[in-house]
């Protein structure tokens, strides 16, 4: 099938899968992801029937075992625990699935009650993200949501009560109306709840949402970029407090709960997507489907091709990929990786590093050195400073380094 993700070489690395769910109840006002909001159960059917005939033709290329599978969206439950349950057992009637694989499923509280989470959870998810954002009914209200915080709270009960022993929640500061002190509330609520994850995610506006639109009219005033920045620190205060783990800039985890699809991202590790604007990264090819659901239907349907970008991703992109999603992990830069795989010296960036660690923006690590918490603040500039101060490795310089 000229759909299929064709590795140049064959490669039994571990993959992860990223399942792409476009259906939403309502799209919220700063959303930017692929989704709509119109659909019925005739159009959820013939997507789930593409997803199973997509995921039956890929999976005899691939060679490596499954470790990790995500269905993201849009909303994930709203698509029906069924077809959600259908599509995980194509995954794993065609892939090779380890038996302690991480399985998540995204969920919004609104479309969650204890009989779908029993019946994730009897098809073999074992994680389940929740998009909560805040307690706050008033912010939740302003970003569009369809729940307020007592939905919430039931929503991770119908997960725990379902047997999930690993609850991740999703929340969301810089929002209008927002102050420190209900900031801190959403967080201390959250951690009543217990989860064994969280992720916090300053709020970005989105060219071309309607927020964008709102913001540029002056109809919604936001925090500006100091408060975000003090929103983030406290973030960071309380949930150190609270014995989370800070391994990634916007996510916590309890110690052995990182996710770990997400991680396989910072990595550079193989995933491939599917659906309507899922996107793949496995051996050396990065490819894309089209944001449109009846071009990517269509196009599984007729055994067309449904990629609108195809590349292999030449090497100097692969390392700046990797010094720029390393340096978002609690781990860092690993200077042996750096030589190894991407022929970059790290000595030469020594009289850079120390001078961000003089102003507490970066700290050596045994293996390399990462950023400090005041680092994230600021790591898009520092990513590239870091990233220009780095030269490749002569090969007289590389055998003696290696």
């Amino acid at each position: 099938m000229a759909h299929r993700i064709t590795p140049t070489a064959r490669d039994e690395r571990p993959v992860g899968i990223y399942i792409h769910i476009p259906f939403c109840r309502r799209k919220c006002s700063y959303c930017d992801f692929y989704s709509i909001a119109e659909f019925d159960d005739a159009l959820c059917d013939r997507y789930a029937a593409a997803l199973v005939r997509q995921i039956a033709e890929t999976a005899p290329t691939i060679a490596g075992k499954v470790d990790s599978v995500y269905f993201g969206g849009g909303t994930p439950t709203v698509f029906g625990a069924k077809r959600l349950c259908a599509v995980l057992g194509a995954i794993h009637k065609h892939f090779s699935v380890e038996k302690n694989a991480e399985i998540t499923t995204e969920a919004n509280p609104e479309s969650t009650d204890k009989k779908t989470m029993k019946a994730l959870r009897r098809a073999g998810f074992n994680r389940v993200s929740f998009g909560v954002q805040s307690s706050c009914d008033l912010e939740l209200r302003a970003m569009g949501r369809l729940h307020d915080f007592s939905a919430a709270k039931a929503a991770v009960e119908a997960a725990r009560a379902a047997k999930f022993k690993n609850v991740s929640v999703d929340l969301m500061y810089g929002v209008a109306g927002q102050t420190a002190e209900s900031w801190r509330q959403s967080i201390a609520d959250i951690l009543a709840l217990k989860p064994e994850h969280i992720s916090a995610y300053g709020l970005k506006v989105e060219s071309g949402t309607p927020l964008s639109r709102a913001v540029e009219a002056g109809d919604v005033l936001l925090p500006d970029d100091d408060t975000q920045a003090e929103y983030y620190e406290t973030a960071c205060e309380l949930l150190r407090d609270a014995e989370y783990v800070h391994y990634e800039i916007s996510n916590w985890a309890k110690p052995g709960y990182e996710s770990r699809h997400n991680l396989r991202y910072w990595r550079l590790e193989p995933y491939i997507g599917f659906g309507a604007a899922a996107h793949s990264d496995a051996f050396g090819i990065r490819c894309a489907a089209p944001r449109d659901i009846e071009k990517y239907m269509t196009a599984v349907e007729c055994g067309g091709e449904i990629f609108e970008d195809y590349d292999r991703i030449p090497p100097s992109e692969r390392a700046f990929e990797y010094v720029m999603l390393a340096l978002r992990t609690g781990d860092g830069i690993d200077a042996g990786t750096l030589r190894r795989s991407y022929r970059l010296d790290p000595d030469a960036a020594a009289e850079t590093i120390d001078a961000l660690a003089e102003q507490g923006l970066v700290a050596r690590t045994p293996h390399g050195f990462r950023l400090t918490e005041r680092g994230a603040l600021l790591s898009n500039t520092l990513i590239l400073k870091i990233f220009d101060a780095l030269k490749p490795l002569e090969n007289r310089f590389a055998k003696e380094k290696l």
